[in-house]
C-alpha cells in the first residue's frame, strides 16, 4: 500500500484491496482539519462537474447533498424524508434515498428556525451545539435510535436502481478509530470497508472512488452509538454534513 501525503490535513492513499478480490483496488481520499482542499480533490476525480440536482443521469460528474436547503418542517425537531433528495424534479433529483434501522432520519434545525430548536442536534442533547461543527453551514443529519443508515443510489429523479463511483463524506466529532463506510453493490457483495480519520470537535472526510460506477449502496456508521441524552464517555457519538458522490448511472441488467 503507498501513501502520498499532501498539505492542509489531506492524505491520498492508493491500493487499498476491497473486500471482493474481483473489484480493481479503489483510491481512498481521508483528511482532518482544514478539508477543503481534500473535499475538492475528491469532486475532481469524480469528474469536477457539479451537476446539481437536474434529473437524469449525466456521462460524468457527481452530485453534493449540503442539507442546508431543507425546509424547517423536515429538520428538527421533525423527521426527515427518506427520499427527499431523489424528487422528480430540480433542484432536488439528486438520486439518493436513505434508511436507518432506527426511529428515523433526521436533520438539524437552522440557528433561527421558529420553533426554536436547538442547532446541530441540541435538542437532543444540549452539549452537542458546542461538540459538532458544520463545514458548509449549518445543518447536520443524523440517524436516530440507531447509529447506522444507509443510502441507495437511483437514476436521479426516477426508481431505477443506479450505481456511482465512489462516495464521500463530512464528519464532525470522530474521537475513535472505527469502520465508517461499507460499499456494496447491486448484489449486495461487499466492495470494501474504510475507517474515517479522527477529529475530535473538529471535521473529517472520507471518500472512496471505485475503477467504475459499481457502488449501489453505503452503509454508514456514526460513531459507535446513537445520540442520545446520556452519553457515556465511553461512546462515540459522531454526525455528518455534506455528501459528495458519482454521478449515479442505471445499473445494466
Amino acid at each position: 500500500m503507498k501513501r502520498y501525503l499532501f498539505p492542509l490535513g489531506f492524505l491520498l492513499i492508493i491500493g487499498c484491496a476491497p473486500a471482493n478480490s474481483t473489484t480493481s483496488a479503489p483510491t481512498v481520499i481521508k483528511g482532518s482539519g482544514d478539508i477543503t482542499s481534500t473535499i475538492e480533490q475528491y469532486r475532481q476525480l469524480l469528474g469536477g462537474i457539479d451537476n446539481n440536482g437536474e434529473p437524469g443521469s449525466r456521462s460524468t460528474g457527481y452530485r453534493e447533498i449540503n442539507w442546508d436547503s431543507l425546509p424547517n418542517e423536515l429538520s428538527a425537531p421533525n423527521f426527515y424524508t427518506p427520499d427527499f433528495f431523489n424528487a422528480s424534479t430540480a433542484p432536488r433529483a439528486r438520486g439518493a434515498v436513505l434508511s436507518t434501522p432506527g426511529k428515523g432520519l433526521m436533520v438539524s434545525a437552522s440557528n433561527n428556525n421558529p420553533t426554536g430548536t436547538l442547532p446541530r442536534f441540541g435538542n437532543i442533547n444540549p452539549t452537542y451545539v458546542n461538540s459538532f461543527k458544520t463545514f458548509s453551514s449549518e445543518r447536520l443529519f443524523s440517524p436516530i435510535g440507531s447509529n447506522i443508515a444507509e443510502i441507495r443510489f437511483y437514476v436521479p429523479g426516477t426508481n431505477t436502481p443506479a450505481a456511482v463511483q465512489g462516495f464521500g463524506a463530512v464528519y464532525t466529532d470522530v474521537d475513535t478509530d472505527h469502520t465508517a463506510f461499507e460499499y456494496f453493490d447491486i448484489k449486495g457483495n461487499l466492495l470494501g470497508s474504510f475507517a474515517t480519520p479522527i477529529a475530535d470537535n473538529g471535521l473529517s472526510f472520507l471518500g472512496v472512488v471505485f475503477k467504475q460506477a459499481i457502488v449501489h449502496k453505503v452503509r454508514i456508521q456514526y460513531g459507535t452509538a446513537a445520540l442520545g441524552a446520556d452519553d457515556s464517555l465511553s461512546n462515540d457519538v459522531a454526525v455528518m454534513d455534506n455528501f459528495v458522490y458519482g454521478e449515479p448511472k442505471a445499473i445494466q441488467p
